[in-house]
């Protein structure tokens, strides 16, 4: 198996975008019509033996149990630190071959793997259910913003 990079994330001065290969500009046809996307992306600081050993981690959020399966949560200590996360898309410039965006939680230069439009149908949930100890947390990507993630980690 092999992965492709088809670009970068760029969390800099210039504003957050995503740097698309020029070999694949053409593929974002249409994505403009979409108001967000789904990214996937590669947790490069953490692909390492070490990190990719984690199955189990510690109490990672302040309300969860003292111990979490590596599945549970959103930590980039995993056997595949691939990544995913919701941004909004600004607009696009195919001459210069960004998807500007309001906000990624990715670091500067990370790889992108794949691009997929956000669609309600498939990507919503109308009543999920989760665990008490992060029942408080915002039910949209929207409320997300302006909740106090500082007092839920404990990293």
């Amino acid at each position: 198996m092999q992965l492709k990079e088809i670009g970068k994330i760029n969390v800099e001065r210039e504003g957050m975008f995503i740097q698309i290969n020029k070999e694949y500009v053409k593929g974002l046809q249409g994505l403009e019509e979409f108001s967000h996307i789904d990214v996937l992306w590669w947790f490069d600081k953490c692909d390492n033996n070490e990190s990719r050993a984690v199955i189990e981690v510690n109490k990672p959020y302040k309300k969860a149990p003292e111990k979490l399966g590596v599945f549970s949560t959103r930590s980039p200590q995993r056997p595949n630190p691939i990544a995913l996360s919701i941004a909004e898309i600004t607009h696009i410039d195919y001459d210069d071959s960004r998807i500007y965006i309001t906000y990624i939680d990715a670091m500067n230069n990370s790889s992108i793997l794949d691009i997929k439009p956000y669609t309600p149908s498939i990507d919503r949930v109308e009543k999920p259910k989760v665990p008490k100890w992060c029942g408080h947390w915002p039910l949209s990507y929207e409320e997300s913003g302006d909740f106090n993630w500082e007092n839920e980690f404990l990293f």
